[in-house]
């Protein structure tokens, strides 16, 4: 017999108020980005694209994923914004009302690479062939 205690609601996944969190958060991140001029040699001129942010269960914490455009020199760009992070998480928490601010922490965004993989996979001829095989038995139903 299963309980429905709170801590099953986490194993879950995040609650709502956390995937609101992290989009607001990550929404003011985008802006900070692209409008505030950031003091830093490795994100001079290097488009950022922040994809997701998981925020912790008590909205303290904020996970960003992200990727500079075209997925190059991300070592550099990924250590400067875990070094301005600090500035960045002041700038965030003016332009989004929460309790606190939250600490930032910034990984790579490997979904890119994952959908590229995929896409890859698809195209590839003995693939490509068993999924037009798979459409062409699909269409003789008459649905």
């Amino acid at each position: 017999m299963a309980k429905h205690g709170g801590s099953r609601q986490r194993a879950r996944g995040p609650s709502q108020r956390q995937l609101r969190a992290g989009e607001l958060i990550r929404h003011a991140l985008a802006e900070v980005l692209t409008r505030e001029e950031i003091h830093d040699a490795d994100l001079a001129d290097v488009p950022v694209t922040v994809s997701e942010v998981g925020m912790s269960a008590d909205l303290r914490h904020a996970t960003c994923y992200v990727m500079p455009l075209g997925g190059e020199g991300i070592e550099p760009v990924l250590a400067a914004l875990n070094r301005v992070a600090p500035w960045l998480a002041s700038q965030v928490a003016r332009r989004v009302r929460l309790k606190f601010a939250p600490r930032l922490e910034f990984r790579v965004d490997e979904s890119f690479d994952n959908a590229g993989h995929i896409d890859r996979l698809l195209r590839r001829d003995d693939i490509a062939a068993d999924l037009a095989a798979g459409d062409d038995e699909g269409d003789g139903d008459g649905a």
